[in-house]
């Protein structure tokens, strides 16, 4: 009995010290030298699908259960563009307005924004204006941004045209996409088109050409965080 209790005390201090340590290599593990770092963020009412376009895009998955965000989730990679390496990080909102304090905190320091609405859900659409007014309200000068209507595979059940997406687009002067987490729709074209944007107004890029999103690569995939609160 003794010894199994030496053992239990034994394997116990050496969970809490694995776990220790794999928290931190998560962390500081994406300190790998970069030249270059870009902070996204997701916003948009609940449910619309901002954790499913994270997950596509970072993990390559997708599950069809909702599953709500609580406070912020996040995400890293590093990819690559004209020989530079690009540390990309991405802030998943909640949508409900009980987090409404704990996200808007994070709108400070964003150099991009991913605006997503559900094309099978009007009101979420409506509700772009809103996230609008909180980005004026909330975000830095000069931040990029992109409109995104996810769920487009759904077409029978959809309740707002790709053509008021546009418009709506179009008088904010952003990028406008259609998006699907579950066929893979446009989920990769948003975030490097997001990310070339900040890239071209970071100090540092002198380029003026203009860019391609066929010339941004990922070369290393990063364990994903999450920090909830």
């Amino acid at each position: 009995m003794l010894l199994w209790c030496r053992f239990r005390r034994f394997f116990g201090s050496f969970s809490v010290l694995w776990i220790q340590v794999s928290i931190i290599w998560a962390f500081f593990g994406m300190s790998i030298a970069y030249d270059e770092m870009i902070k996204l963020l997701m916003i948009g009412d609940s449910g619309v699908g901002k954790s499913s376009l994270l997950l596509k895009f970072y993990d390559d998955s997708f599950s069809p259960s909702f599953i709500t965000t609580i406070g912020v989730d996040f995400r890293g990679k590093t990819l690559e563009h004209k020989g530079k390496r690009i540390k990309l990080y991405t802030w998943d909102t909640a949508g409900q307005e009980r987090f409404r304090a704990i996200t808007t905190a994070y709108y400070k320091g964003a150099h991009g924004i991913i605006i997503a609405y559900d094309v099978t859900n009007e009101k979420s659409f409506l509700s772009i204006r809103n996230w609008m007014k909180a980005i004026r309200m909330h975000g830095s000068e000069g931040v990029r941004m992109v409109l995104v209507g996810n769920k487009c595979d759904l077409e029978a059940q959809r309740e707002v045209t790709f053509e008021q997406g546009k418009s709506l687009a179009n008088e904010y002067g952003i990028k406008f996409f259609e998006a699907s987490a579950k066929d893979s729709t446009n989920v990769s074209e948003i975030f490097m088109e997001l990310t070339l944007q900040c890239f071209a107004c970071l100090p540092s890029s002198s380029s003026s050409e203009e860019e391609s999103v066929e010339h941004i690569h990922p070369i290393l995939h990063l364990k994903p965080t999450c920090f909830c609160n």
